[in-house]
């Protein structure tokens, strides 16, 4: 299957049932949300494994899960800090203890504990963040009707749609016009191009100015800023698009794999499919709390 099969394929059978989860909320969304945040833990512990560094799975797979299921629980960040440290906190202290209990001063017992925090960080942490983008219309009153149940499924759809739109547009310019054009990280990813670099940002843009206009009538606040923050928003979730793919790229070439994972038959793990989710959703968030506080 070719790799523009591959992504076709991925976005027309990922796309209903994440806007679908999203749609239905709560615990619907959370449970198997944070299964799959456990599953991308699960995977970056096994690119550690491939350099010989033998993260606390135990404590890391479970503490990415429990961020998801917290977030659904206490879905605004105010709300969600004061459990979401503690997690961070004993994913910590645990992993040092099992450390120093099984691996000693000549069992690498910093990267142990460096990995199992962030394996558990970089998927679960960031998943955590759409019960916090479902939950923002209604927790900040910007809907034009008192509950409004499509208003917090427009707000998920925006990271989503500008992370899939701008990398079939990296990916259609990329094979295109990028082909003997300068490389943007020809030792992390050498078929990345800048023509497909620009193009991202470029569909993240247009995506960010599409989504207002097709939202504009349920989430009025968000439509008084205009479409210039919006093209912007989208433009700047292309690049973090482009940076969590790039760094997953990194990840898997120190680990000398092609894919985290095969979750996913003949399409890879789950890190390979929301690797720049990991970064564009928890921007998402902040960049849509910005443009409300600076319009």
């Amino acid at each position: 299957m070719s790799e523009l099969s591959k992504r076709v394929a991925v976005a027309v059978v990922a796309i209903p049932i994440v806007l679908g989860l999203a749609y239905l909320g709560g615990w619907f969304l959370a449970v198997p949300l944070s299964a799959f945040a456990g599953w991308g833990a699960h995977e970056s512990y096994r690119l550690a494994h491939a350099k010989g560094i033998r993260p606390v799975e135990w404590v890391g797979v479970p503490a990415a899960a429990m961020f998801v299921l917290l977030g659904a629980w206490r879905p605004t960040f105010a709300g969600y800090a004061p459990f979401g440290l503690a997690v961070i906190i004993g994913v910590s202290l645990l992993a040092a203890l099992e450390a120093m209990r099984t691996r000693g001063p000549d069992g690498d017992p910093l990267p142990t504990v460096a990995v199992t925090v962030f394996g558990a960080i970089y998927s679960g942490l960031a998943l955590t963040f759409i019960p916090f983008l479902l939950a923002l219309p209604g927790a900040r009153a910007w809907t034009a009707l008192d509950a409004d149940p499509v208003a917090p499924l427009l707000v998920v759809a925006l990271p989503l749609a500008a992370t899939w739109i701008g990398d079939a547009s990296a990916y259609f310019a990329g094979t295109t016009w990028g082909k003997g054009r300068a490389r943007l990280a020809p030792t992390i990813s050498p078929n990345k191009s800048w023509v497909g670099f620009w193009a991202s940002l470029a569909g993240g843009a247009a995506t960010g100015v599409a989504w207002l206009f097709i939202v504009q009538g349920r989430l009025p606040v968000l439509a008084d800023a205009g479409p210039v923050p919006f093209a912007v928003i989208g433009a700047l979730l292309g690049l973090a698009a482009v940076i969590g793919d790039l760094l997953e790229s990194l990840f898997k070439r120190e680990a000398g794999v092609k894919d985290s994972g095969s979750f996913f038959p003949g399409h890879g793990g789950v890190l390979d499919r929301i690797d720049s989710l990991v970064l564009t959703i928890p921007a998402s968030y902040g960049l849509l709390i910005l443009v409300v506080y600076l319009r």
